[in-house]
């Protein structure tokens, strides 16, 4: 009896990727650091704070610390909501600053990305509207962008958000939240004045919107007074999230961030990152909380600060050199990035072509735009590199622009 080989057929083709996959691209400042991966590349694009600066050998300790007297709940699985005694110690430096929280209030998250993602899954149906300050943090546009937002600018000037523009979008558009960074905000180093937090809080009370209000840089202060949070101000207590992160004040490998929120919210958080990680690090949490507990992270915080002023006052005083005349600059009062806005006529996107083949770069303004963008602007990090670097870098700049 003959076996009649089967035909050949064609492989059928695998089931499409899901349409926000290919919808959403990558991140212009990702892609720029590849580019520039040279070592003999200057590079003002990333938001990479000083690997010098950290604390290596105190993060070390508290590592060794945890493994060698709690290495079976070091290396164990973790509640979702976090280690009860980082909870404990952000708690107390949240109280201290202002905003008191209970530990419950909290859910440590794998960086603060995580935490603005979980939201995103928490809160955002496809269609729904989302405000953002105008320029806005590149990632959450992402964010935003793969949870199917409508994301509308709310009118910003060199002081951050226009509550009264705020509260006509409001009325206009029905979010579901606003996103802020309102200190030292990525991109443009800008802090939101007192005045104003009251009043975004005044809209989110009687229109019945979110404030999610995202602080990775607040600690950096180089000069003036501490804004406090939005969290704290009347009518924001029971509608703010606030999100945070040991990345810029103690190092970003940690992926350590927290989220506060109401109770409701962070339950539904706490569902969402089940469904993401389970939980973060339990070693690296009970090594910041060892760390909080043996050194002292305000100190260090001040000694970083300090030097990243140096290196923000060198990156001023270089910039008339650097840009074409008739450009502008914001000085911001901590943080890690300035913006600056070159003469009418002029498309950083295009020429970042050209400057890069000068050994130096910055990120273009344009990708930080929700709405219509500015082609004129750009983002510089001030804080990767020394002062004597900046100088050589701006003056790099500057051959590449004239």
């Amino acid at each position: 009896m003959t076996v009649t080989e089967p035909h050949a057929t064609a492989a059928a083709p695998t089931p499409p990727l899901a349409a926000r996959a290919t919808a959403v691209g990558g991140s212009p400042v990702r892609d720029i650091l590849a580019v520039t991966a040279r070592p003999e590349v200057i590079n003002f694009a990333g938001g990479l704070p000083a690997p010098e600066l950290f604390d290596a050998e105190g993060i070390a300790a508290a590592y060794a610390a945890v493994l060698a007297e709690l290495p079976a709940q070091a290396l164990q699985y973790a509640t979702t909501e976090g280690e009860p005694t980082l909870r404990t110690a952000l708690a107390e430096r949240n109280t201290a600053r202002g905003l008191v929280t209970d530990p419950d209030d909290l859910i440590v998250t794998t960086g603060s990305q995580q935490g603005l993602s979980l939201l995103a899954t928490a809160l955002i149906e496809p269609g729904d509207t989302v405000l953002v300050e105008d320029p806005c943090y590149l990632a959450a546009l992402q964010v935003f962008a793969f949870a199917g937002a409508r994301v509308v600018p709310v009118p910003c000037d060199d002081h951050g958000i226009d509550p009264d523009a705020l509260e006509q979008l409001v009325v206009a558009e029905q979010p579901k939240l606003l996103y802020t960074v309102p200190t030292f905000q990525n991109p443009t180093g800008r802090t939101l004045p007192a005045a104003r937090r009251a009043a975004v809080a005044a809209v989110a009370a009687r229109r019945g919107v979110w404030i999610v209000e995202d602080d990775p840089y607040g600690e950096l202060r180089f000069e003036g007074e501490r804004v406090p949070w939005i969290a704290t101000y009347p009518g924001a207590e029971d509608r703010t999230v606030l999100l945070s992160t040991f990345s810029k004040v103690m190092a970003p490998g940690l992926r350590l961030g927290w989220l506060r929120a109401p109770a409701a919210l962070r339950r539904a958080c706490a569902v969402a990152k089940q469904a993401a990680d389970l939980h973060t690090p339990t070693v690296n949490q009970l090594a910041a909380a060892r760390y909080l507990a043996d050194r002292d992270l305000d100190a260090h915080v001040a000694s970083v600060a300090s030097a990243y002023r140096s290196r923000r006052d060198a990156m001023l005083a270089g910039l008339a050199a650097a840009l074409p005349e008739g450009s502008t600059w914001n000085r911001p009062e901590g943080g890690m990035f300035l913006w600056a806005r070159l003469p009418a006529g002029h498309d950083t996107t295009e020429l970042l072509k050209s400057v890069v083949k000068h050994d130096v770069a910055y990120v273009p303004g344009a990708p930080f735009y929700a709405g219509v963008a500015d082609p004129r602007t750009l983002r510089l990090c001030f804080v990767t590199q020394t002062p004597e670097e900046i100088g050589e870098g701006l003056r790099r700049l500057g051959a590449a622009l004239s």
